[in-house]
C-alpha cells in the first residue's frame, strides 16, 4: 500500500455541525494563523468499514430482592458501528443479558429464587430486566450522509486523514474547532481533554495521528498516567487516568475517567466511567465499557453476535 503526502492544510467551517456545516467548506479561520501543519501521511482505507464494538456494563441504579436482604444487577449490553469511507454509517446493538453484580449479590438472588426476569424494585419502580439476551437490531443510520464527527464538525475521510501528527498542533487544531463551535473560553482546556480520546477508536485516524492524541492527552491537566494496566478482557495496556471534580460540600461531584490504552497500536482498549457523590458511588451514570474491536473490516453489518 502506497503512502503519499498531503500538503493541503486542515480549514474550519463557519458554524458548529449542529448547523450541518461540514470541515473544510467555509471560512479558514486557522490555516494562516497556523501556517501549514505536518500532515500525516494520507493512506486509502483498509478496509469497507471503519467499525468499533464495545461491550458496556453498568451497575443498575437500583435494587431489587427484598429489603431484609437486597441485591443489585449489572445490565450488559454489545453496540457495533460501521461507517464506511464515504459516510454511509450502520448502527446495532443488543442487550446480554442482567446479572447479579457480585458473589454477594449472586447469593442473595439465589435467596430470592433466581428469578430470571424483574418487573420491580424493591421500590417499587417499574423495569423490564431479564438474564436472557435480546435478539438485537442493526440498522442504517438515518438522515443526512455526515462521515465523521470531531470537535462539533465533520470530516470527509481525507480530511480526517490531514489532522495534525503533533500533539500541540493537533490540541491547537480542536481549540480552534471548539471555538468555532462557541465552546466557553473557561471550558475550553477540559473540552479539548474529553475530545482527545475519541481519536484512539471512533474516527479512521492515522497511527502517526492517534499517537498525536495520545501525547496530547498525557500533557493536559487533571491528566496522569498510571502505569501498566488490564482491560477487563486481560489485555494489557497504559492506564491514563482523568479525575474532573465539579462543586463543593454536599454538591461535590467527582468523576474518574480511567482508559486502558494498546500503545503499541494506540487504540482504546477500555474505559472505566465512575461518578461519585461526597465520595460515594452514583451507580446509574457510572459504567465500564470494553471496546473488543476497533479497525477496519470488509464483514457487513449484522446483528452483534453473542460475546
Amino acid at each position: 500500500m502506497s503512502w503519499k503526502p498531503v500538503s493541503k492544510s486542515m480549514t474550519f467551517a463557519t458554524a458548529p455541525a449542529r448547523r450541518l456545516v461540514v470541515l473544510g467548506a467555509g471560512l479558514a479561520v486557522a490555516a494562516a494563523a497556523l501556517g501549514a501543519p505536518p500532515a500525516a501521511a494520507a493512506a486509502p482505507p483498509e478496509g469497507a468499514y471503519w467499525h468499533t464494538r464495545a461491550v458496556t456494563t453498568h451497575l443498575h441504579p437500583w435494587r431489587f430482592g427484598s429489603k431484609p436482604d437486597p441485591y443489585s444487577l449489572v445490565e450488559r449490553r454489545v453496540s457495533e458501528q460501521w461507517t464506511t469511507p464515504d459516510g454511509r454509517s450502520w448502527y446495532g446493538y443488543r442487550d446480554l443479558g442482567t446479572l447479579p453484580a457480585t458473589e454477594k449479590d449472586k447469593k442473595a438472588w439465589q435467596r430470592d429464587g433466581s428469578p430470571a426476569k424483574w418487573g420491580k424494585s424493591i421500590d417499587g419502580k417499574v423495569v423490564k430486566l431479564s438474564t436472557e439476551p435480546a435478539k438485537g437490531h442493526v440498522a442504517p443510520v438515518r438522515g443526512e450522509r455526515r462521515q465523521f464527527h470531531l470537535a462539533g464538525q465533520w470530516l470527509t475521510y481525507d480530511e480526517v486523514q490531514r489532522l495534525p501528527a503533533d500533539p500541540d498542533r493537533l490540541k491547537d487544531w480542536l481549540s480552534r474547532a471548539g471555538q468555532v463551535g462557541e465552546v466557553p473560553a473557561a471550558r475550553l482546556g477540559d473540552w479539548v481533554t474529553s475530545t482527545l480520546p475519541q481519536l484512539l477508536y471512533d474516527l479512521p485516524a492515522p497511527k502517526e495521528v492517534r499517537a498525536a492524541a495520545y501525547q496530547a492527552l498525557l500533557t493536559s491537566p487533571k491528566v496522569r498516567q498510571a502505569g501498566a494496566a488490564k482491560d477487563t478482557l486481560g489485555r494489557p495496556g497504559t492506564a491514563v487516568v482523568i479525575d474532573e471534580s465539579n462543586g463543593e460540600g454536599k454538591k461535590r461531584t467527582d468523576v474518574t475517567l480511567t482508559l486502558v490504552v494498546d500503545t503499541g497500536r494506540m487504540v482504546l482498549l477500555s474505559r472505566d466511567h465512575l461518578v461519585e457523590i461526597q465520595d460515594k458511588a452514583f451507580p446509574g451514570k457510572s459504567y465500564t465499557e470494553t471496546l473488543t474491536d476497533v479497525g477496519w473490516t470488509d464483514a457487513q453489518p449484522a446483528v452483534p453476535a453473542l460475546p
